[in-house]
């Protein structure tokens, strides 16, 4: 058997933490040197969204070789609503490299993630990245980081840690902060501290144990089950009990495989301490047990996810333009793509509302919006509901979830940004001066108040600010939040949009449709410059009494808004839906005709 080192990779969203895996993976001679992913960036972020959105968004395993020693390497997301993805990986590995921007400092996500990694007793290489930029300011991220630390340590010995700078997107590290960072340098540093600080997996001999610790799917083998081995060995061809939440079942494990790169190895057995890809056992969900078949195998303990916060409506599209742009457009069939998602999805949560409708729950915006952009392309069509905040009863009283939320705003738009967060009941907590100007702003606010807050700070800061945040824990719910958006435009009857309408349309407020847009009564065409509902006819056409070019018509008209499905997400209030199909976003009102909905607000 090999030297082993198992390692995962974790770190705030953006702080250059795949980067630096591309590097990793790249000077341990991965690849050979005219292979195209010699020149490729982000080279585990094979999802089409990671590459769009620039995160990750699912935890990947590769592994490279150093010095006869295989590395296996954990890439996890850093964004706030995919660290299930981190929780239920950290348990292969025996350290972390932990990723902090030598700028931004410790975020959200970093106190998360190693929070996480030092429950597990897992050793941690700090790794200070982007150094070279010119806004850095090291030493106090050196010292937050070990402030961090203290906070969250379990025992003494983990105050201790190695410290390597880096330039990730260049491929450089140092053990001792460099002179001059333009110097020649690669990552043999990282290397080495691994190999030196980073314990090799123990072998732990007897019956075999195994933790599916993340599903895959391959177009030829069908599911393929990822984890560490924990006792004993496998080897293709072995019967095996497969120990889940609904009993024991046998499976037959047809081939085993390690990864070395980006490829998939086969070899015949594997043994305690060895992170593997198993085919052939078509139940398995994550959690489960592989244990030797027998009256003697024993399952571990189950992975432990944090709940989600946020829920969603999901149903079928019952909109009047149901069933044109939609390759799948039932209920049941919407209903078996949820139930295979939440096989592998595992901070993802299913229940049926009240009236039956598909209710779910997953850690944020971001999180549910990411599946509903997957079913989009996956030719879905459906409608949502607003998000709703996830509640919980503790000791008879209703709690909400409250979120740590730090914005990094320019000086300028501070006093609109603290207005905007404290109308929301957020309460400001520190404000602190950074070297390029900036103010960094540390809020708590309960998640009910974070709803649509990204699309206004956008707005409020002209796309300056940043902001992130992460689940702190449960408060006794709080006070009603004032309404934040105004009415909306409705079309009050179907057909095609005319220049002509939208045109008296728009002195009313900002438009959502062009010329030519297909609408139906109810639809949401735009927002309303006042609090309260407006219906507008934007398919009237004007009479004819003169002639005008098409120019001459367009005159003074505006462009419309075309919101993104997560500012389409924002936007919903309580009685509002949004229809997504593969083709278009369409927001629109839950009862369509205006008499309706007039009744069921004076019987409300």
């Amino acid at each position: 058997m090999p030297a082993l080192r198992n390692i995962a990779i974790i770190a705030h969203v953006d702080h250059g933490k795949t980067t630096l895996v591309d590097g990793l993976l790249k000077q341990a001679g991965t690849f050979r040197e005219n292979e195209a992913a010699m020149s490729q960036e982000l080279i585990m972020d094979s999802n089409d969204q990671e590459r769009e959105r620039g995160i990750t968004i699912l935890a990947k395993t590769t592994a490279v070789t150093y010095k006869d020693t295989r590395i296996t390497i954990i890439d996890t997301p850093g964004h706030a609503d995919f660290g299930g993805e981190v929780e239920r990986t950290l348990g292969m590995a025996e350290g972390v490299v932990l990723v902090v921007d030598a700028q931004e400092g410790p975020m959200p996500q970093t106190k998360f993630v190693l929070r996480k990694a030092l429950g597990l007793g897992l050793k941690v290489i700090l790794v200070i990245n982007k150094i070279d930029k010119k806004a850095s300011r090291i030493p106090e991220v050196l010292s937050k980081t070990h402030d961090l630390f203290l906070d969250l340590a379990t025992d003494m010995d983990q105050l201790e840690f190695p410290v390597i700078y880096a330039i990730g997107r260049e491929g450089k590290a140092w053990a001792e902060l460099p002179a001059d960072p333009t110097e020649e340098a690669t990552l043999e540093p990282l290397f080495e501290a691994i190999l030196k600080y980073i314990p090799a997996p123990s072998i732990a001999e007897g019956s075999l144990q195994m933790m599916v610790s993340n599903l895959e799917a391959d177009a030829y083998q069908g599911k393929l089950v990822v984890g560490r081995i924990s006792r004993g060995s496998i080897k293709s061809g072995q019967t095996i009990s497969l120990m889940g939440e609904d009993g024991t079942v046998q499976a037959k494990v047809e081939r085993v495989y390690v990864t070395q790169g980006l490829k998939r190895t086969e070899v015949e057995s594997a043994s305690s301490g060895e992170v593997v890809i198993l085919s052939g056992v078509k139940a398995a969900k994550i959690g489960d047990t592989i244990a030797e078949n027998g009256a003697a195998a024993e399952a571990l303990p189950r992975i432990k996810v944090e709940e989600p916060t946020l829920s969603m409506q999901f149903g079928a599209n019952t909109s009047p333009l149901a069933g044109r742009e939609g390759k799948y457009v039932t209920s049941r069939q919407i209903l078996d793509r949820i139930t295979r998602e939440l096989e592998t999805n595992v901070s993802m949560k299913f229940s049926h509302g009240e009236q039956g409708e598909y209710i779910l729950a997953g850690r944020g915006e971001l999180h549910l919006a990411v599946f509903i952009e997957t079913l989009r392309r996956e030719g879905y069509e459906l409608e949502v509901g607003k998000p709703q905040v996830v509640t919980r009863e503790i000791d008879g009283h209703e709690h909400e979830p409250l979120e740590e939320l730090i914005v990094t705003v320019p000086q300028d738009y501070v006093g609109a940004v603290t207005g905007e967060i404290g109308r929301r009941r957020g309460l400001l907590l520190q404000q602190s001066e950074l070297s390029d100007g900036s103010s960094e702003l540390l809020f708590n606010i309960t998640t009910r108040g974070l709803i649509g807050l990204r699309s206004t700070m956008l707005t409020l800061s002209r796309g300056t600010a940043t902001m992130n945040s992460t689940f702190m824990r449960w408060e006794p719910k709080g006070l009603p939040i004032p309404k934040i958006r105004n009415g909306a435009l409705i079309a009050s009857e179907g057909g095609k949009t005319t220049t002509h309408g939208l045109e008296n349309a728009q002195a009313r407020g900002i438009l959502f449709v062009h010329p030519g847009t297909e609408v139906y009564e109810g639809m949401i065409v735009g927002l309303n410059g006042r609090d309260d509902d407006l219906e507008v006819n934007v398919c009237r056409e004007k009479k004819l009494t003169n002639v005008r070019s098409n120019a001459e018509i367009s005159d003074g008209f505006t462009p419309a808004t075309i919101l993104s499905l997560e500012q389409s997400l924002d936007f919903l209030e309580d009685d509002e839906l949004l229809e997504v199909t593969p083709i278009s976003l369409r927001l629109r009102k839950m009862i369509l005709n205006l008499n309706e909905r007039q009744k069921t607000k004076r019987r409300g």
